[in-house]
């Protein structure tokens, strides 16, 4: 809410939405003061004219390399979720007469942040990079690695880093041949983690208990946490054999999964969400590709802390 003053008979409005500030000042230090609440009684109910700031409802979600300013009055942000890329899955494999099929590794997932806050000067610029998903092996089934997902991190001008969130990393396959003999399967990794130093309590001008944050993924205030590995690819003895492909890591503590593995020869792995790894493919006669890691993504709005 905005509240008025009169300047040489003109009313001019201070708008906290603006970066407006309103000051008294100390008798005792004779420094001004930065109100952040301002009330006044009516009827016998004190009513509040002025916030410094106001929490936003909603948020905003960060695109890749855009940066974006904190608003003047605000000093922190609430990260409600933000995750490295998922990798991608391996693919399956078939043979001739080799007395197996080979299904693909599952991506791993990348590492995540739900419902954190990092203090930042009001009118710094911060700059996000969202992780890609890793992309499927390609090439020879029998030698072939999948992609790794892209970290995703938010830096600010003043501040620095304030995080760091590793994509998982890809699986792979190696040392088969077409008649035999079977390739190896390889795990994938999670990503890893580097979360920064946020705040563990504290309260918004507009009298909202930080702890109180738990709309991310995770549902717990201040969490955190390395990605995981998908399930490796394993291999199936006979000819023709069915094998189905490993699932991909889930991320944000489990709570998103991660790609299924295709069931056979003939349907792929299922694509990541959410910094989620892939699934890999599978084998039977014939084999089936692995997918796409799931996308990073940065949810975000601004706080004043009191």
């Amino acid at each position: 809410m905005a509240i008025y003053v009169k300047s040489g008979g003109t009313w001019r409005e201070l708008s906290s939405s603006a970066g407006g500030q309103v000051y008294v000042r100390d008798a005792t230090s004779f420094t001004n003061k930065t109100i952040t609440n301002g009330y006044i009684k009516d009827g016998g109910t004190w009513r509040t004219v002025f916030t410094l700031f106001e929490t936003p409802a909603g948020y905003t979600t960060a695109s890749n390399g855009v940066a974006f300013s904190v608003p003047a009055n605000a000093n922190a942000i609430h990260i409600q979720q933000a995750v490295g890329g998922g990798a991608g899955g391996v693919k399956g494999a078939d043979y001739d007469k080799a007395g197996g099929e080979s299904g693909g590794t599952g991506g791993g997932s990348g590492a995540y942040l739900s419902d954190r806050v990092y203090t930042v000067t009001g009118g710094e610029t911060l700059t996000p990079s969202i992780g890609t998903g890793g992309a499927a092996s390609g090439g020879s089934a029998y030698n072939t690695t999948a992609g790794d997902g892209v970290l995703t991190t938010l830096t600010g001008s003043t501040a620095g880093s304030l995080f760091s969130l590793a994509g998982g990393g890809g699986g792979s396959a190696s040392g088969g041949g077409v008649q035999g003999p079977l390739r190896s399967n390889n795990p994938s990794s999670g990503g890893a983690v580097t979360q920064g130093t946020s705040l563990s309590s504290g309260t918004t001008v507009d009298g909202i208990n930080i702890t109180s944050f738990t709309s991310g993924p995770v549902s717990s205030f201040n969490s955190y946490g390395a990605g995981v590995a998908g399930v490796t690819g394993s291999n199936c003895g006979g000819d023709n054999c069915t094998v189905a492909g490993g699932n991909g890591g889930a991320s944000y503590s489990g709570n998103i999964s991660g790609g299924a593995g295709g069931p056979n020869g003939s349907t792929g792995g299922s694509v990541g969400t959410q910094g989620s790894g892939a699934g890999g493919g599978g084998a039977a006669g014939g084999s089936s590709g692995g997918a796409i890691g799931g996308a990073g993504e940065m949810i975000y709005r601004f706080l004043r802390i009191a």
